[in-house]
């Protein structure tokens, strides 16, 4: 058994995860509030449920093209750096989505949004990978990125009683408020990396091309496809379909939003922690995951009752979110320090093309025929995810020899 880790490499780690934690909470409830807005927004602007989701769409068209270029810039310029700037942009553009005075503008503020937000999620793996040692790091990443889904719970119970007073656009202005509070913590507590740690096989840097035409990159990319076509398809429409199909008021929608959400919040730290202890080897979490996931979907949908369409969906957002950590942990573990960024910022890249795809296409197919065949084409996402995982290495060692990065030779021990 490994000797723990000294103290002031577990501080480093426990201020890096507080801190990261805190940022992707915020980047998080930043881009769930148009969710809730979305009916405010539709009427305001006399738009329909298609062109409701292309409001989502644009944010994430530009999320998803600015991952890889994030990647690159935090590898080059260093992830602290990278991480501020983007907090800075995405705060200012939250804000002035709030003064939006036509669709079309509001179409754009999104766009640019999209784009600020899109450098943060490579620059803040990267940050972890310096400030974590690997037997801990998915674990650590589990933590942090369970508050996405703690965002999930937290944003409909605060955001929508405040849209419901005072108007969707002062949403917007109050979450802008609290990235600038972000931004000041990591510039002043984030820790520096630590130096001394190193990879049990080292790996050679390679450039951003080969990182990126390696088709085993991809292969994760679809992963997490599939994955985020659930979540962004459900995150999206959730609201509406609980206001028109059972009368749920958007206070109560709210707090209803909140169910999967905390479920999902534990998911995602126990995928994190089933990560490290399995070595990777994310086939034994996905498989019989998405194979729940896609059964709960079903049952979820045919639901008659309120309740049994929040018991099926929070049972079906528990499954999914234990994919999450799993499907990132052998490409971190399995990349060159270096080449975290880019790397990651492809695979990241996949669900955000589904953050992208879903929200218009389950809008129109609701429009088109019910939000019962729109969610019910949400079982898509859970093959995709369930044959990626098959047709991708389970271990560090695998995905180096599958992406053809060489090994460097383990650095010689000093003698005292």
């Amino acid at each position: 058994m490994s000797a723990p880790p000294p103290q002031p490499v577990r501080k480093t780690v426990r201020i890096t995860v507080v801190l990261l934690f805190t940022a992707w909470l915020v980047d998080y409830a930043d881009r769930l509030v148009i969710n809730l807005a979305l009916p405010s927004i539709g009427d305001e602007f006399d738009v329909g449920r298609g062109e409701q989701g292309l409001i989502v769409s644009a944010f994430f068209l530009a999320y998803a093209l600015c991952q890889i270029p994030g990647g690159w810039l935090a590898d080059r310029h260093g992830a602290q750096r990278v991480m501020l700037w983007a907090l800075l942009s995405w705060s200012v553009f939250t804000a002035l989505t709030g003064f939006a005075w036509s669709f079309a503008v509001l179409l754009l503020m999104r766009f640019a949004f999209g784009a600020a937000e899109g450098i943060f999620p490579p620059a803040s793996m990267k940050a972890l990978v310096e400030r974590t040692t690997p037997a801990e790091r998915m674990g650590a990443n589990g933590v942090i990125m369970s508050s996405n889904a703690l965002a999930g719970v937290l944003t409909p119970l605060l955001v929508a009683p405040l849209i419901a007073v005072f108007g969707w656009r002062s949403a917007f202005f109050s979450t802008a408020a609290l990235g600038i509070f972000v931004l000041v913590a990591i510039r002043v507590w984030l820790p520096a990396p630590l130096p001394l740690v190193k990879p049990e096989t080292p790996v050679a840097r390679r450039s951003t091309g080969g990182v990126l035409r390696s088709g085993v990159i991809w292969r994760f990319s679809t992963m997490m496809f599939g994955y985020s076509l659930i979540v962004w398809g459900l995150s999206t429409w959730l609201p509406s379909y609980a206001m028109e199909e059972y009368g749920v008021s958007l206070a109560a929608t709210g707090a209803l939003a909140a169910i999967p959400g905390l479920a999902a919040t534990g998911a995602i730290v126990v995928g994190g922690r089933l990560a490290d202890r399995l070595g990777g080897h994310h086939r034994r979490v996905i498989v019989p995951s998405m194979t729940v996931a896609t059964v709960t979907l079903l049952f979820m949908v045919f639901s008659p009752s309120l309740i049994g369409f929040i018991v099926f969906g929070t049972l079906a957002t528990t499954a999914v979110s234990l994919c999450y950590m799993p499907i990132l942990a052998v490409p971190l573990g399995g990349l060159a320090a270096e080449d975290v960024g880019v790397g990651s910022g492809a695979i990241v890249f996949g669900g955000q093309v589904a953050g992208m795809v879903a929200p218009p296409v389950i809008g129109a197919l609701a429009d088109a025929f019910s939000f019962k065949v729109a969610f019910a084409s949400l079982v898509l996402g859970a093959a995709i995810a369930l044959v990626m995982s098959l047709l991708t290495p389970q271990d560090a060692a695998s995905f180096r020899a599958a992406t053809g990065a060489s090994e460097l030779p383990a650095p010689a021990k000093e003698h005292s």
